[in-house]
């Protein structure tokens, strides 16, 4: 559509957690390093943030900097029960009886752990918009998993990703076993100005852009209508260029940005 007119490999402000389009802004570097960090620990790390900030990115960009030694897995929709998160723990380390009830489901994770261990792998259990694990029960589960550890280490890691609401309900009474064996956490806050123009340019670098394609009121617009938050960056960024070439127009300037807003960003 518009790329080859922008001169552009691909759509730049797609709104797909792709690891590649990681802007590392001072927050999102610290919040990558301290999820690293914990990983490497085998600790518990929460991340918080709110909706579009780039949390999801964020997961993706740490399983891609974990190196054959770890052994990774994610879980994106966290609906479920305590049975069937143990299950999907289970299946996804490698277990393949599914006929287990859930004493028998932890026992063998229990055992799988140590054959990982043993083995030299390092499992990293990764959920992803936590705040919808539907109630105490599973949190209880997960603390469970938690339990897994030799004497002088544990046998996985285990990162929580979710919106800020997540942190307010782990600190409530019933979940505060929990809470305690978190040994880091990092809330996610908006880009500012400087990082929100640094970001546009950024994505559109790697979409094999190199000249500027939005001038600096366009970017301040962008700035005031998204509040410096990704996903609202994308939408109305993206929007944009598809406006911007329909009118043909080399450069895309603060009207364009509050027109495409206008029309229903």
């Amino acid at each position: 559509m518009y790329e080859e007119f922008y001169g552009l490999k691909e759509k730049p402000f797609t709104r797909t957690p792709d690891p590649r389009f990681l802007y590392e802004s001072a927050k999102h570097a610290e919040a990558l390093a301290r999820l690293q960090h914990a990983v490497e620990e085998q600790d518990i790390v929460l991340l918080t943030g709110e909706i579009g900030s780039g949390k999801t990115t964020l997961s993706r960009a740490l399983i891609d900097s974990l190196d054959e030694s770890y052994h990774p897995v994610l879980i994106i929709n966290p609906r479920l029960s305590p049975s069937q998160l143990l299950l999907t723990v289970a299946l996804r380390l490698g277990m393949d009886d599914r006929g287990r009830h859930k004493h028998g489901i932890l026992e063998g994770i229990n055992g799988k752990l140590y054959e990982l261990y043993e083995a030299g792998k390092r499992p990293v259990i990764i959920i992803d918009e936590s705040q919808l694990i539907p109630g105490r029960a599973t949190f209880e589960e997960i603390r469970l998993l938690t339990n897994f550890q030799l004497d002088d280490r544990n046998l996985l890691a285990l990162v929580l990703i979710g919106q800020t609401e997540l942190k307010d309900r782990l600190d409530r009474k019933p979940y505060r076993a929990l809470r305690q064996r978190i040994g880091m956490q990092y809330h996610l806050g908006p880009l500012d100005r400087d990082e929100t123009a640094a970001y546009v340019a950024h994505r559109l670098k790697v979409a094999g852009r190199k000249a500027p394609l939005f001038d600096a009121a366009a970017l301040d617009v962008v700035f005031n209508h998204s509040g410096g938050v990704p996903r609202l960056i994308n939408i109305i960024a993206g929007n944009a260029l598809v406006e911007g070439f329909g009118r043909g127009v080399d450069m895309i300037g603060p009207e364009i940005i509050e027109d495409v807003v206008k029309d229903g960003v």
